[in-house]
Parts: structure tokens; sequence; C-alpha cells
């Protein structure tokens, strides 16, 4: 199957989507599906697709595999023959490897349905990147619709090809963002700053006070990160003028929800606390986009075991260091068991980090997540 997976993974690597705009990606991965005979559900979530395929033999047992179909806001600076044919978006991210690694293992299995006992559905979820588009599936009554035991995800990693990583508990940070505005009286920079309000010097004192939230109210067994990301405030057609209105936004990222409601509270008592003293007022809110992705002890040990079924103990890591990054899988697994798994892809011609302009999927890569995916299911449905 490798050259027409290799075909399949360039030609959404040439035709990328951004978020709930997966209209051509979701229509192939439909198109591909019927054509191997497995039945097809659109529109899940506004642009999911899942494929729903049953064994030859009986059984009860079901499980769902997912993968992620959306690209990135990014420039590609490759010169792959298969380059981005839509200038400002690309596949920075590997889910054009994703998606070809889970229609592989659809194609084999629904070729070999003697070779499991059970229910598998396959699911390709739109909007990962930050536009909730697990949300979007799960509020569209998908597990409902589509009962599952347990639940797989997978997502490629610059480590050494072929080669798995895994743990056990958090695995992926809850990622917010939080926003700020200071507002003051502003005032004559130069001729009389005694007579105002200054949010530039109130600001430059929060952004001190936010490193004391981690380094003194956070455990420090705990993982967690705040990051300043965005400023606005004044001119500098008029630097003599100080202004009235200052804003700072930013990200917060912890592992745990109990760090989580803690950098929340801290943030919130620090901004008002702060304005009060220096005489200004201010808003603040606190977006809380995704959440930990937290590995089922249970599935995650099936998981390690289906990999080292693949490429060899030696090859499979179970006690990797969790990510601060955010990942959207992580609210399928608040509703069913599962467990999410690195496959490492890089080789000498494959370098580049994940986001980045001059990243481009290893297609070596291919049969080392179709093996795993398929191991998982005749190991799962066969017990």
């Amino acid at each position: 199957m490798q050259p027409e997976l290799i075909s399949i993974r360039q030609d959404i690597h040439a035709h990328p989507e951004m978020a709930m705009e997966e209209v051509r990606t979701s229509t192939l991965v439909a198109t591909k599906l019927k054509q191997w005979g497995i039945t097809v559900t659109e529109g899940i979530g506004r642009m999911g697709v899942i494929g729903t395929l049953k064994s030859l033999q009986p059984g009860d047992r079901t499980i769902g595999l997912r993968a992620d179909m959306d690209a990135l806001q990014l420039t590609e600076q490759t010169d792959v023959p298969y380059i981005s044919t839509k200038p400002g978006t690309m596949h920075a991210c590997g889910h054009d490897g994703h998606t070809t690694m889970l229609l592989g293992a659809a194609k084999y299995l629904a070729e070999h349905r003697d070779s499991f006992c059970g229910t598998v559905h396959f699911i390709f979820q739109p909007a990962e990147e930050g536009q909730k588009g697990a949300i979007a599936m799960i509020n569209d009554k998908m597990f409902d619709r589509f009962p599952m035991d347990a639940i797989y995800g997978i997502h490629n990693y610059p480590d050494p090809l072929g080669k798995f990583t895994i743990r056990f508990g958090p695995m992926f940070a809850a990622s917010d963002r939080w926003y700020v505005t200071f507002h003051g009286s502003g005032g004559h920079g130069g001729a009389t700053p005694h007579l105002a309000t200054d949010v530039t010097v109130l600001l430059a004192q929060f952004i001190l006070a936010l490193q004391t939230i981690v380094s003194r109210n956070v455990s420090a067994i705990d993982s967690a990160v705040i990051s300043v990301g965005a400023i606005e405030s004044g001119s500098f057609g008029s630097v003599n003028v100080m202004p009235a209105k200052i804003r700072i936004g930013g990200t917060a990222r912890s592992l745990t929800e109990s760090v989580r409601s803690t950098i929340e509270r801290r943030i919130k008592e620090l901004v008002h606390g702060l304005a009060t003293s220096f005489g200004c007022t201010a808003e603040v809110e606190y977006v809380r986009l995704g959440t930990p992705l937290v590995n089922h002890e249970e599935q995650t040990k099936r998981a390690i075991k289906a990999a080292k079924a693949v490429v060899g103990a030696e090859n499979v890591d179970k006690n990797r260091v969790p990510s601060m990054g955010g990942e959207d899988f992580a609210f399928m697994v608040l509703e069913r068991p599962g467990a999410f798994i690195f496959l490492g892809i890089n080789d000498e011609a494959h370098t580049a980090q994940l986001h980045s302009p001059t990243y481009n999927f290893n297609d070596k890569a291919i049969p080392f997540g179709v093996a795993y995916w398929i191991t998982l299911v005749q190991q799962e449905l066969n017990e």
C-alpha cells in the first residue's frame, strides 16, 4: 500500500485546509473509505468524518482510532514538488501524515475483516489546532451515535524514526489564554507626570508579579508556564504622552486542574490588587481552551503493548516527559478511556521541528503508524 499512501499524503499536503474549512480533505477521506467498503458518516461536528468497520466474526467490543486533518496558517518554505498550493497555509504539524496513516489502517482492516472480532470507528477530526474540533464532534453526539469502549490517538514527533513514546497520566497541558486591560488617567509624561495615574508602571509591576505565580504559588514538583505574548498601548508618534489605557495578553499552561485554577485565581488577584494600589481600574479575562490530556492506565498499557509488537521494546519509551503543548484529543479521553502516543519520524532528511515553515512529514513513517493501528485493533478486538 505504500505507493498509494504516499500519493494520498502528498496530495493532502499540497492542498492544506484550515480549521473547519477541511472540505476537500474530508471529501477525499470519505471517498477512499467508501471505495474500500467502509460505512461512512460525514458532517460530524461540521467537517468530521467517521468510518465504521465491522468484523466478519461476531464481536461486542468497539474502539475508536482518531486522526486530525487541519493545517496551520504558515507559509511553507520547502522545495518539495508537492509544496502547498495555498499561500499562507501549510501542513506544518503532520496532520496530513496522521490522516494518511489512519486511512492505511482502514484499508488494510477492510481487506482483512477476519483478523479481528468487533467494530472499529475511524475518526477523522477537523479543527485540532486550537479550534476545538473534538468538542464539536462530541457535541454532535459522536459517542452516543458511535459507541466506543476505548479511544486512541497518535501524533508524529521529531524523535528518531520508528520510535514510540508515551507516558501514564498527564501527557499534554491545559492551554489557556488571559487578557488584561488597565485603565488610568494618562497625562503629559514630561510636564505633569505627577498628576497622572500611570498604567505603564502598573504594567511593569504586573509583569514582574506574574513570575511569582509559578515560583511561589505552584508546587515545585508541578509544571506550569505563564508567558506574555502581546502588549498594546501608546503611540511612537507622541512618546511624551502617558497612555490612559494599556492591554496585555498571554498564555498559561498546566498539567492539572488544581494548578490551572490556582493560576487563574492568582492572575485575577494580582490584576485587581495592583490596579487598586496604583489608583487605576482593570478588566481581566481568563479563557480556558484545551484541557489536560491524561492517559488512562489500562489503555496506556495496551498502547505500549501494541507499539512493542511493531518495533520492539527497545524502541518504546513509556516514560516520556509531559508536553506543555496542548492537544484537542484531551476532550475525547474525558468522555471515554483512551491513550495518546507519539511516533518519531526524523531521519537524516527530516529534522525540522513541528510548526516550522520547513517541516514536512516523513513518508517513511507511514508504515509504522499503519502497523501500530492494525496491531492495536487486532490486539484489542481479539481478546
